[in-house]
């Protein structure tokens, strides 16, 4: 039975696939068109194998999705809006002023 994410999980989900930066890179990959895994792994130099995993947890999020192909199977972006997402996620984050951090960034480890 599907149920309806509250807001909090969608962008719980959503930051969980972004951190990890293979995640982002494929998920930038599939921004510009769907691909094979196989394709994937050439284009970001991994394993087929590490994709594969990274590929499942983007799926858990619910982010991508898989298409049939004959014998193959393509990925895509579970909705074209998540492209426009990550661009308008891009150009705010270009936008901020690289000589900051964030007060807590050497004892947490972020920014």
């Amino acid at each position: 039975m599907l149920t309806v994410a509250s807001d909090i999980e969608v962008l719980a989900r959503f930051g969980r696939a972004l951190a990890d930066p293979i995640r982002c890179r494929i998920l930038l990959a599939l921004r510009e068109a769907p691909a094979y895994p196989s394709d994937l792994a050439d284009i970001l130099g991994i394993s087929r194998t590490r994709l594969s995993n990274h590929l499942a947890c983007l799926r858990d999020c619910g982010l991508v999705v898989t298409a049939p192909d004959g014998r193959r199977t393509r990925y895509e972006l579970a909705d074209e809006r998540l492209g426009h997402a990550l661009d308008h996620l891009l150009a705010a984050v270009v936008a901020v002023e690289t000589d900051k951090t964030c007060p807590d960034a050497a004892t947490k480890d972020c920014c």
